[in-house]
């Protein structure tokens, strides 16, 4: 539905701020039931966007090799990325950094990789394989696998969801459309861990896979193959259900009285408004989520809107992501660019609890990747490097090029841990940099150590190169856990229905809500339960 020219004159029933996995699915659900529903979109709407950057990354678009900064914003913009400056100020030299995730209709969905993967009934009970004191752990999500169950059923329908069984999950056989045929290079890989005593599988997929798919991972795909949360849910909810989108809208803070929110105060068209509605739904990332929530503090929440516990922002993970690229003799053909297989034999093993190997698709081109490379140099502990190699990055790009053609990547993602003060920081405004702080403890530097131990016995005897992104605050893809669900106000943000404690018409439904991070991409659980809170929400809230 066209956006009206003055929406805050308009009584809304659900203002839902955010487009992404959680805030596009609620929504959908809760159009599809007849409620009147505000999306708010900070970034661009791509929906029938001639204008949008499609089919290839953002940084094929720059004038010269180089990561996103802020002088790219308008391309960034149109390809759907995100042009807010982090700050990590947790090395001696803080780091400034554009990240990779979404801004625009479909949030980092209209980027990933669309593996969608439930978590283990054993992540609902973290603290059962996790030891370390420090660690922020609940005992217990404020759910378990059984209520979520459903619901990820569900949201394996609703996204069209391509794959096979694991083996490792005992008594579980969701009921995914097919996948096509593996190709050559998943087949001699996924041989080589049968013969090993490993448990392959094939890989969910939220992929259409329609003639020359091209995988699409991190841009805009340029045909409806990726089923994304824009395509799937917020498209339908604008076109059948009555929904309105109102895109570039820039929240600025929440107003609210001692018992509700009662205002949505933001900037649309040059325009500050505030928009009212009956509930109000936050998703609008880990990130800025928290900020927010901070960023509406008064007289009457000094601290921030729901952050009675002082939690609010604080329990940042982010996974520990490494990749490894067979070389090209080892891939046997055609397929690297496809996310076909995945193993969980490390999920769960001789007592470490690890995380999930899966196939990560095609690499960004070999001139991203130099850039990315020479800059880590650069900002890192030996930043004289950087400045050496700058004058070869010709010849780095061409190396990579040669090294990478044809190979074929796997991605270990490592469960994280979180602990207090991983956090994303207080700034004076919600439009100022995103300040974060992130440490790997020493537990979890052993774990990552482990992983890769672990991983060198699986691959061999292939040669392989290990690309280390595990220690690399700018990983932030798969950020969640800043605003936790639980059942006791004093150690959580959120209640078990991801209502806010002390607002009863406030709900958070991105990856914010996250206890723990499991080892597995969030995509799924994140639309799980937001298609749980939206029953919820039917049901008489």
């Amino acid at each position: 539905m066209t956006a009206p020219a003055a929406p805050e004159d308009q009584d809304w029933e659900v203002i839902v701020i955010g487009t992404g996995m959680g805030g596009a699915t609620l929504g959908h659900a809760l159009a599809k039931a007849g409620r009147r529903v505000l999306f708010c979109e900070q970034g661009r709407s791509t929906l029938g966007e001639s204008e949008a950057l499609r089919g290839a990354y953002a940084e094929t678009f720059f004038p010269a090799p180089a990561p996103p900064q802020t002088r790219h914003s308008e391309i960034l913009a149109r390809a759907g990325r995100s042009q807010q400056v982090v700050e990590d100020i947790s090395a001696p030299r803080p780091r400034r950094f554009i990240p990779f995730i979404g801004a625009g209709v479909g949030g980092s969905t209209a980027l990933y990789g669309m593996a969608m993967e439930r978590l283990f009934p054993a992540d609902f009970s973290p603290r059962d394989f996790h030891t370390d004191p420090a660690a922020s752990l609940p005992a217990q999500w404020p759910i378990d696998y059984p209520t979520l169950r459903p619901y990820y059923e569900a949201a394996e329908r609703l996204y069209r969801v391509r794959g096979g069984v694991d083996a490792l999950r005992e008594g579980e056989r969701p009921e995914y459309l097919a996948p096509p045929a593996l190709s050559a290079g998943s087949a001699s890989l996924w041989n080589d861990f049968v013969t090993k005593g490993l448990h392959p599988y094939r890989l969910p997929m939220a992929c259409e896979y329609l003639p020359s798919c091209a995988g699409c991972q991190g841009y805009l795909c340029p045909r409806p193959c990726k089923n994304d949360s824009a395509r799937i849910c917020l498209e339908p909810a604008l076109r059948d259900h009555g929904a309105v989108l109102l895109p570039e809208c820039r929240v600025l803070k929440l107003e609210a009285s001692r018992d509700e929110v009662n205002g949505v105060v933001c900037v649309w068209r040059g325009r500050t408004l505030k928009l009212r509605g009956r509930l109000i739904v936050l998703a609008a990332g880990a990130l800025a989520t928290p900020r927010l929530l901070r960023a509406s503090a008064s007289p009457l929440w000094p601290r921030g809107l729901a952050n009675a516990s002082g939690l609010v922002g604080r329990n940042l993970m982010r996974h520990f992501v490494d990749l490894y690229v067979l070389w090209p003799e080892a891939a046997r053909g055609a397929g690297g660019h496809f996310k076909e297989l995945a193993l969980n034999d490390l999920y769960l093993a001789d007592g470490h609890k690890l995380g999930s190997v899966q196939s990560f698709g095609a690499l960004p081109p070999a001139s991203l990747l130099a850039a990315g490379l020479l800059d880590d140099l650069s900002h890192g502990s030996l930043p004289w490097a950087g400045r050496v190699l700058q004058p070869f990055a010709p010849l780095l790009r061409w190396l990579l090029a040669r090294k990478l053609a044809n190979s074929m990547v796997l991605a270990s993602i490592m469960e994280d841990m979180p602990y207090s003060d991983n956090h994303v920081l207080e700034t004076n405004s919600v439009n100022d940099t995103v300040r974060i702080s992130y440490h790997i403890s020493d537990y979890d530097r052993a774990r990552i150590a482990l992983m890769r131990r672990r991983m060198d016995d699986i691959l061999k005897p292939r040669r392989y190169l290990l690309l280390k992104q595990a220690e690399n605050n700018q990983q932030l893809a798969h950020v969640c856990g800043t605003c936790r669900f639980g059942t006791d106000p004093r150690q959580s943000v959120l209640d078990e229905n991801n209502r806010a404690h002390g607002l009863p018409n406030l709900y958070v439904v991105d990856s914010s809500f996250f206890p723990s991070s499991g080892g597995t991409n969030p995509s799924l659980t994140i639309a799980a339960n937001a298609l749980r809170v939206a029953e919820h929400i039917l049901r008489g809230a």
